[in-house]
């Protein structure tokens, strides 16, 4: 019972510090007498406490100096934290406590006092209860949904299956991606990973847990092991860690809903991480002092020594995540620099009895885990609402901590006062150096050196002519100069009285000197040219004096002696977005490998230092490092592998886990390759359902036949061919088709033919008695093709026969369509989308395909509308496809390159209505096609270059129709009213938010990125304007889901139906569309 009470008033002072804590932030007030007042007045309330400390001013009692050096107790150091007062009140200069500020108003002390005298829960631990029950419900809600979500799992199991052995991902389950971030970053500590997969339960609760803590740490410690065994050896790309949620949810009830902190979830996790271990550890123990873990891996301790008055005080704390200020600061060091000295300390290491006071922090012990909290919330008090401190941090690597530790402390001292003397002295110097870059006294100001030199240009210039309006004279005679040369005092004056009175007479055409002898200019000149070079002289040695003292203070801790205690980088979690809202992500070093790797959420990808630095250091975007997590660089053994006792082998997979988790993970995988194979299973019965005959040739190998034989077509058809025959065979089809009648014959009486068009119908035109010409320019080009080479093998035919015509009127259209094939044609006239065999040909096809393809045009049956030639060519044709044996050519693959060929035509018309919807500014229409264009062009692009578009061209208008649509939703939500807002938000829900990771999976594509920042800075904007409560409420819901920067595309609306186009009309359409666009074209070297 007293150790329960001790438990309790514990935690009751935590309590009690977290509210000043709090109070302290938002007000900024550091008396805690003050702050104590504040609250007693205000009866708990909070939002009562920070009016009486900000507007009442009320009057700041004084401090009892007695209480000043107290400090806390042996038995209670683990609760105090850097920057709280915990139950010492010993003022610690390095405290702000940020993590609890979003939550300074929003929490009331009568109910955190009622609910920790009810259930012995802090007010901490019930906030972050409430978060994790709201994730838990989004899940929920999220399977209710109708529209699609980005972040719903893919139907398709395959698109969830783990490659090779890459890192598995974490699912977020709404708002939970910090829990994704810290968990990914601790996993990877390969001694904490092995810590939490062997833990055991004390034998003494597996029965019944006798406490709280046991009722809540027991479950999570077991569902956390579950989850790790699971990123160990799950065939999954990615798991659910909604358990362990569920576990924490169970544990604390609430309704409310919060994005939290990282930092704040990490303390609490390891809280209660060390309890479940402290329970395990006092049960192993034999008579000594039970070791815990946690405290070992993630708990140092530092010295702090302070001075008040003239008098001393020491005392020693212990740590788990240190605070670090940001504002004010470039890199880690100069932040840990301020933390660990505050106030005037000269009189710490003096003799003199000094009134002067502040305190220095040593570090006694570092953990073998050091992690950082960078603080980058501070509260606004104009606009009552913390603010996101985005200034560029850097930080280094590889951290040497010896300046920092106690063992240290006498030289540490000398060099920090050396480089205080350096840092004064460089003062000084760049104040110098300051005079001479900006010289004058006035608002502009110049370099002096460049000053000496205008100076010195101005004395050298004569004066030439007069003014402007004179220098042109208009009665001068052609051939004259009408620029005068002579000197102003020999000039005769002109009276123009419109002139002279606006305009000096003797203004000349540039600044000049008026009066100047040679002896004066030459002296002048000597002056300006010595004083000049002393000026440049003077800034180069000053310059080189600051480089000098620069570079000094850099290597000030580079001797060996202070480079003993090396941390290595192990982590950076990444917070982007705003104080309110925002998304996470880690970037982990893999030793074995060597590379980065960023986690985010379900997505693992291999990244770089440069990445990292772009999205850590901040200053770029929103991103910027939030929690740095280093560790020791001589104690290997935190990230070693773990090894077969008796082979001496590394440890892989389910080989690493023990027996119960082991079976676990077995357990899921069967069920995760029964859905495998059910999907398999359904796909290959849906594909069967859905193949078309084999017989059947697609549009663009056949012209169909009318439903009737048409007389009229066959002898069109006849007189084709026969025209065809009677031209030379130098001319190409294409002169053919647009030749016009001889200009010296009279043109032939017309007449009425009916012409059978493909997937169109039969049209009634008017064509010349005699000839063909427009009949054939309304068939397929396919057709078209055959016809003009069947007509110039006629000759053949009549000497030789039909086979040999055949080989002929083969040779001739390969002939033309291999010309075509090696054209370098605009984009708006493309070859490939009129025949399939210049598709062919440009990407290589086999021959056998070829061959084949080219004898199946031959073998149109429309040919036998002509009983002279056509028909018996369309039977050799028919005779050589029969000759050919299952084993010659590959029907799969014959079949593979029709598919793809058919996904060509497919992605184009996708483009062609796209763009065309896009030019009448329907963009919510087009957004689909444009979308499903590139991914279909990219998938034919990854095969070859001439496989489909260019990529540019449809990356470039995707981008600008999300731009626009971006724009739009953004204007409805400005008007502030309810059916313009919810529309707005629904076209970014349903159609921007589910995009944005197509534009961020392939990072190297720069003006995507700009895009996709542009369109997130546009609704951050708002975070500091005010507006109508119900307003905000909705943006604060819609900003992490635009802030997700996961490139995880795991469903998406059905692409849109097609219609049907004949390829004349495709051709036609996509012509005249892409002729209107200049950007990019359809490559065509190497063809």
């Amino acid at each position: 019972a007293a150790s329960r009470r001790r438990v309790l008033q514990n935690s009751s002072r935590r309590h009690q510090q977290t509210l000043l804590n709090q109070l302290r932030e938002v007000t900024g007030t550091t008396d805690i007498q003050l702050l104590q007042q504040a609250l007693q007045v205000s009866n708990g309330d909070l939002a009562e406490a920070v009016a009486f400390l900000t507007e009442k001013n009320a009057k700041v009692p004084q401090q009892d100096e007695a209480t000043y050096y107290q400090t806390a107790q042996i038995g209670n150091d683990r609760y105090i934290s850097v920057g709280s007062q915990a139950d010492t009140n010993v003022i610690d200069l390095t405290g702000d406590d940020k993590d609890d500020l979003q939550r300074a108003i929003a929490l009331s002390l009568e109910e955190s006092n009622r609910a920790f005298r009810e259930t012995g829960i802090t007010d901490e631990e019930q906030a972050i209860s409430r978060v994790l029950e709201a994730s838990i419900a989004e899940t929920k809600a999220s399977l209710k949904r109708t529209h699609p979500e980005v972040w719903s799992d893919s139907p398709n199991p395959h698109d969830r299956k783990r490659q090779d052995s890459c890192p598995v991902g974490l699912k977020n389950v709404g708002n939970t991606c910090w829990f994704s971030a810290v968990i990914q970053s601790l996993f990877n500590l390969l001694e904490f990973q092995r810590l939490v997969l062997h833990y055991s339960p004390p034998a003494r609760v597996q029965d019944l847990p006798r406490n709280q803590k046991e009722h809540r740490n027991l479950p999570f410690m077991q569902e956390l092991r579950n989850l790790f065994s699971l990123m160990v050896g799950s065939r999954r790309k990615y798991v659910d860690p909604s358990k362990a949620v569920e576990i924490l949810k169970d544990a604390f009830k609430s309704s409310e809903s919060q994005q939290q902190d990282v930092s704040e979830f990490t303390h609490k996790l390891l809280d209660w991480l060390e309890d479940a271990f402290q329970m395990k550890a006092e049960e192993d123990r034999e008579g000594e002092k039970p070791k815990n873990p946690m405290v070992e891996l993630f708990y140092g301790r530092f010295l702090a020594v302070g001075v008040l008055e003239g008098k001393k005080f020491e005392n020693t704390e212990t740590f788990g995540q240190y605070p670090l200020q940001v504002n004010g600061f470039k890199d880690l060091h100069e932040c840990l620099e301020a933390a660990m000295v505050e106030g005037e300390i000269e009189s710490l290491h003096s003799a003199e009895n000094s009134a002067k006071s502040g305190q220095e922090h040593w570090f006694t012990e570092l953990p073998p885990v050091l992690t950082f909290e960078l603080s980058r919330f501070e509260f606004n008090q104009a606009l009552g609402r913390p603010e996101k401190i985005h200034n560029k941090l850097e930080f280094p690597p590889m951290l040497y901590m010896d300046r920092y530790m106690d063992r240290n402390r006498d030289i540490t001292r000398i060099k920090r006062e050396e480089i205080r003397r350096l840092k004064e002295h460089l003062t000084v110097l760049q104040q110098r150096l300051e005079r001479y870059l900006s010289y004058g006294s006035g608002p502009k100001r110049f370099p002096l050196a460049d000053v000496l030199q205008y100076a010195m240009e101005f004395a050298s210039s004569k004066p030439v002519c007069t003014s402007p309006v004179e220098a042109i004279d208009t009665s001068a005679p052609p051939g004259e100069s009408k620029f005068c040369t002579t000197t102003p005092s020999s000039r005769l004056p002109v009276h123009k009285p419109f002139t002279q009175s606006r305009v000096p007479p003797d203004l000349p055409m540039h600044p000049a000197p008026r009066h100047i002898t040679e002896e004066e200019l030459r002296v002048l000149e000597g002056c300006l040219h010595r004083w000049r070079s002393e000026v440049e002289n003077d800034t180069r040695d000053l310059q080189g004096s600051i480089a000098r003292i620069h570079r000094t203070i850099e290597l000030m801790y580079s001797d060996k002696m202070m480079m003993q205690v090396p941390y290595r980088l192990h982590a950076v979690l990444v917070h982007e977005g705003q104080a309110s809202a925002g998304h996470y992500w880690a970037y982990i070093y893999d030793p074995h490998h060597c590379c980065w790797m960023k986690y985010n959420d379900i997505s693992v990808t291999k990244s770089s230092w440069e990445e990292l630095v772009r999205d850590s250091f901040g200053g770029y975007r929103n991103a910027s490092a939030y929690c740095l997590m280093y560790i020791n660089d001589k104690k290997p053994f935190l990230i070693e592998e773990e090894f077969d006792k008796e082979t001496g082998q590394v440890l892989n997979g389910l080989d690493k886990l023990p027996p119960d988790l082991k079976e676990y993970v077995r357990e899921d995988n069967e069920l995760f390759q029964r859905e495998l194979q059910e999907w398999d299973a359904a796909q290959a019965q849906r594909n069967l359902l859905c193949r078309k005959p084999p017989q059947q040739d697609p549009e663009y190998m056949e012209q169909p036949s009318p439903p009737n034989d048409s007389k009229h077509l066959q002898e069109d058809t006849e007189r084709a061919i026969s025209r065809a025959a009677a031209e030379q065979d130098e001319k190409s089809p294409e002169m053919l088709l647009s030749a016009n009648g001889s200009a010296l014959n009279p043109p032939p009486p017309h007449r009425v033919v009916e012409v059978a068009i493909p997937h169109v119908g039969t049209f009634v035109i008017q064509a010349r008695e005699g000839g063909y010409d427009d009949e054939v320019t309304m068939m397929t080009p396919n057709m078209q093709g055959i016809i003009m080479a069947i007509g110039k093998s006629r000759s053949v035919y009549d000497k030789c026969g039909p086979e040999a015509a055949f080989f002929k009127a083969l040779k001739v259209e390969y002939t033309r369509l291999l010309r075509l094939a090696q054209e370098d044609t605009p984009p708006h006239s493309d070859h490939r989308l009129q025949h399939v065999i210049v598709y062919f040909i440009q990407n290589r096809a086999p021959k056998k395909i070829l061959e084949r393809t080219l004898l199946t045009q031959f073998a149109d049956r429309n040919l036998g509308f002509d009983e002279r030639y056509g028909r018996n060519i369309m039977n050799v044709a028919r005779a050589k496809l029969d000759l050919i044996k299952p084993d010659e050519v590959n029907m799969e693959e014959y079949e593979m390159w029709h598919q793809d060929y058919r996904n060509f035509r497919e992605t184009t018309v996708f483009l062609m209505i796209g763009l065309e919807l896009f030019q009448k500014k329907s963009y919510v229409e087009a957004l689909m096609y444009l979308i499903y264009s590139y991914q279909y062009n990219k998938e034919l692009l990854a095969k070859g270059p001439y496989r489909g578009h260019d990529e540019e061209l449809i990356a470039h208008y995707r981008r600008d129709c999300l731009l626009k649509l971006n724009e739009h939703a953004a204007a409805l939500f400005e008007t502030g009213e309810e059916p313009e807002v919810t529309g707005g938000l629904s076209v970014m829900n349903e159609l921007v938010v589910p995009c944005i990771p197509l534009l961020l999976v392939d990072e190297l594509e720069e003006k995507d990125v700009v895009a996709v920042e542009d369109m997130r800075n546009r609704w951050c904007s708002y975070l500091g304007q005010e507006m109508e409560p119900n307003l905000q409420e909705k943006l604060t819901d819609f900003l992490p889901k635009l802030l997700d920067c996961s490139t995880e595309i795991k469903s998406f609306a059905e692409p849109p139906k097609l219609p049907s186009y004949s390829t004349l009309e495709l051709c036609e359409r996509f012509g005249n569309v892409m002729a209107s666009v200049t950007l990019g074209r359809t490559p065509a070297d190497g063809r």
